[in-house]
């Protein structure tokens, strides 16, 4: 049997390479570049191919091809964990980079895919697409990384994720670039003038937003400490009690009322790291500690954030409960016991187990803190909790990362969480950036990234509960059905001129 024989020419045509430009570009917002006008533009020309695209085959490629550039580029960082030990695992980059990105693009691809099959007008395509960013955030357990609605930050606009959350601005975001895509066309006065308004809706609606009352500092102070300890050294038994005593070295509280160490930032397991515990509460003293460990329950094993007394006793322990699908679990575990893998089953005793769920860590005059461990900050509905804590807690290690683009990519979303709640968030990291978050998403007080380092910095006050907090993704849903609705409008007018005729 001959295979059939793929030209050359036939993969690089024009749009093809246009729709590869638009997904760059589209990448460009995300930190660490921040060239939301570049991103803006990216959008627009994304529209504009699906508008051009003579089939619904045709627009499928476009979307799938603009999508795998986007995460190519954005999503870059991820071949860094296999860097760690490269003579093992480095051949494994180009599968993991171009299954990742070429996976999440399928749900563009899908979204301009049925747009154009239902002859749907550009509305219809940024509903769908908006859905289809929404559906990545949950299938599978989710990865809302890279979210378009997050090349806002730092501009006024990322404070209407207050209103409607990432989703619904990453929605909104599509539909104002259909809009000037549609302008650009038709070469519609009447459309120029619709996406002028628009633009300037959302900039009000942020700019309102914005300008609400920042909540005063409480009379707290919070010691963030950052040892920086890189991930191929990080659990090397050679340098395990170097990185310890350094972070050792920078836990006098210096008036703080709080310790904050990272994620795993304590090498021994929960069962063994008495003494560890009790030399950092009294490093540490007056002031409480907070760390981050691995601990076992029987064979079950869970990272794990602890509160420590003043005696370096564990007074309050909440196990991480939203994995990382391959990285910390494998997923499936009940199909691959069935086939005899058990030795990637958590419940077997190998990876990470998940924890019961969020709590709330009380700690008296501080208030209660919700604690994120690195990933769960990534996804807002792990920030909904039956009772509003009063700031957040992100414990993380972004040495994982890289130092490119992971690391500010992560801290961009845990401002845009503080902005969508309204809640201050204290950021440890062990690589950086650690960082002290105010409830309109600023950075107060932060260490570099690839630094060792520490910081005493006020804790800020909480602010008003968020329409976003208030209704969860209800907003987005309706946009979403507004935007999709309307977007039939121009399919069925067609039909009945069609059938006039």
């Amino acid at each position: 049997m001959r295979l059939p024989r793929v030209r050359l020419g036939s993969v690089l045509t024009r749009s093809n390479l246009l729709a590869a430009i638009a997904g760059i570009a589209i990448a460009l917002g995300q930190a660490p570049f921040g060239l939301w006008p570049v991103a803006f533009a990216g959008l627009v020309g994304a529209v504009l191919l699906w508008i051009n695209a003579a089939t619904a085959r045709g627009a499928a490629s476009t979307g799938w091809l603009i999508g795998t550039a986007t995460f190519l580029v954005s999503l870059s960082w991820i071949v860094n964990p296999f860097l760690v030990d490269p003579w093992r695992h480095a051949w494994m980059i180009p599968f993991a980079l171009f299954f990742m990105a070429g996976g999440l693009a399928l749900f563009w691809m899908l979204a301009f895919f049925v747009a154009k099959r239902l002859r749907m007008g550009v509305a219809g395509l940024a509903g769908l697409w908006g859905a289809a960013e929404l559906l990545r955030g949950h299938v599978f357990t989710g990865f809302p990384w890279a979210m378009p609605g997050y090349i806002w930050i730092d501009t006024p606009i990322a404070h209407v994720s207050a209103l409607i959350g990432p989703y619904g601005l990453t929605a909104l975001s599509f539909a104002v670039a259909g809009l000037v895509a549609a302008a650009l066309s038709q070469k519609s006065v009447v459309l120029s003038v619709a996406s002028a308004g628009a633009v300037v809706l959302a900039v009000g609606a942020g700019l309102m937003q914005q300008a609400q009352p920042l909540p005063e500092d409480t009379p707290n102070q919070i010691r963030v400490v950052q040892p920086n300890a890189p991930q191929h050294q990080k659990w090397n038994p050679e340098y395990i009690p170097v990185f310890y005593d350094r972070a050792l070295s920078l836990t006098p509280p210096e008036g703080a009322d709080l310790v904050v160490w990272p994620e795993t930032s304590v090498a021994a397991l929960l069962y063994a790291a008495g003494p560890m515990l009790r030399e950092m509460a009294a490093q540490a003293s007056p002031a409480q500690v907070i760390a981050g460990l691995n601990r076992f329950d029987g064979v079950r094993g869970f990272n794990s954030a602890v509160v420590l007394d003043p005696d370096g006793g564990v007074t309050q322990v909440y196990d991480k409960h939203h994995l990382v699908p391959f990285g910390e679990y494998m997923p499936m575990p009940g199909l691959l016991d069935r086939l005899g893998l058990r030795a990637f089953t958590a419940k077997e005793g190998y990876g990470y187990s998940a924890g019961p769920g969020p709590v709330l860590f009380d700690l008296g005059e501080l208030g209660k803190a919700l604690p994120l461990i690195c990933y769960e900050a990534i996804f807002p509905r792990d920030l909904r909790v039956e009772t509003r804590p009063d700031w957040l807690l992100q414990m993380t290690n972004d040495a994982w990362f890289g130092n490119f683009s992971g690391p500010q990519q992560s801290l961009v979303q845990s401002r845009f969480r503080s902005i969508e709640t309204g809640l201050p968030m204290v950021r440890a990291a062990n690589t950086g950036i650690s960082a002290v978050i105010d409830a309109h998403g600023e950075v107060r007080d932060a260490i570099p990234l690839g630094q060792s380092g520490a910081f005493t910095a006020a804790l800020p006050g909480s602010g008003k509960v968020t329409p976003y907090v208030r209704w969860g993704e209800w907003p987005v849903l309706l946009l979403l059905s507004v935007l999709t609705i309307s977007g039939l409008i121009p399919a069925r007018l067609a039909r009945k001129v069609s059938n006039s005729d």
